[in-house]
């Protein structure tokens, strides 16, 4: 007897690693590019250290009510297609059942086999197989508003406490220097494991993450500069 092909889909990683991977970028970018902004205009190491700290806080729980409400309304949007579903199928099973094998016909299928299959699946949980096939919600991919504000709000302290810390460590006359190449590097490395984790191009998305973090960085310190010398 042979063995039944097991394979691990790439695309249940999604909802978390969008979070995670998007929570980390902004705590490294927006945190980096504060703290080269201060810095650059000229600022004691204790006001840098401070803006830097409130700059996380603050990030944290604009990422987490961001996508708490921005989750919560695609969560919103699922339960009313799904209450929708839901009457249809208790008033007019016989129209939804055509419905789900139409579905089926436009992928290929036969119509007869096609609608052998709704009968068999609707038998087995209507309402799951219409959300699965006729709303494209399913288990892997349905809105987790909790899962996702959390997870962007943790990664986004992470990914601000590497450029954050080198506030403490690194000497002040070379700061700037430190932590726009230092925050460069954690950008590229946060991009190739996101690639690598979601199984996209390593070098194509540590490219773009790394140029958009350095345009960032390069445009807050110019702006730093250009006001510590008017003030």
């Amino acid at each position: 007897m042979s063995r039944l092909h097991h394979e691990n889909h790439l695309v249940s990683r999604i909802g978390w690693l969008r979070a995670a991977v998007l929570g980390a970028n902004d705590g490294i970018v927006s945190t980096a590019s504060l703290i080269v902004g201060v810095a650059s205009a000229s600022a004691e190491s204790s006001e840098i250290l401070v803006a830097g700290v409130a700059g996380m806080v603050a990030g944290a729980m604009s990422m987490a009510a961001g996508e708490y409400v921005s989750v919560s309304s695609q969560s919103d949007t699922e339960q009313a297609d799904l209450a929708r579903e839901r009457h249809e199928l208790a008033t007019q099973p016989e129209a939804e059942r055509e419905e789900l094998a139409q579905f089926y016909v436009k992928r290929g299928v036969e119509i007869e086999l096609a609608r052998r299959v709704a009968d068999q699946l609707m038998q087995k949980d209507a309402l799951e197989t219409h959300a699965r096939d006729e709303l494209g919600i399913s288990e892997v991919t349905t809105a987790r508003p909790v899962v996702a504000a959390l997870t962007s709000a943790l990664t986004f302290a992470v990914g601000a406490a590497m450029p954050l810390g080198l506030v403490l460590v690194a000497p002040s006359h070379s700061l700037v220097m430190t932590v726009s190449i230092a925050s460069l590097l954690f950008l590229a490395l946060l991009g190739a494991v996101g690639a690598r984790a979601g199984g996209a191009n390593v070098l194509k998305a540590t490219v773009r993450v790394t140029f958009w973090g350095a345009f960032a960085m390069a445009l807050t310190a110019g702006i730093g500069a250009l006001f510590g010398s008017a003030g």
